[in-house]
């Protein structure tokens, strides 16, 4: 799979999760889900980065982002 695919996917699941964590946790709610996404997410992420032959750097995130974008959206 591609890594700046795998990047994009994990930054997106951890957008998505931190709001519902932060819900959960203000509705005393176990945040397991939440939690788990995070976890998927930050693993989605590392490796990414460790698989990726010059690494990524925050200035790469929004190119890789719209690349990604512009790939796989018609």
């Amino acid at each position: 799979m591609d890594t700046d695919l795998v990047l994009i996917l994990g930054l997106i699941l951890v957008f998505f999760a931190i709001p519902a964590a932060m819900s959960a946790y203000s509705d005393n709610r176990p945040p397991l889900a939440p939690a788990a996404t995070l976890l998927i997410a930050g693993g989605m992420i590392a490796y990414a980065y460790l698989a990726h032959p010059a690494g990524y750097t925050m200035r790469d995130v929004p190119e890789v982002f719209f690349t990604v974008v512009g790939r796989y959206l018609p």
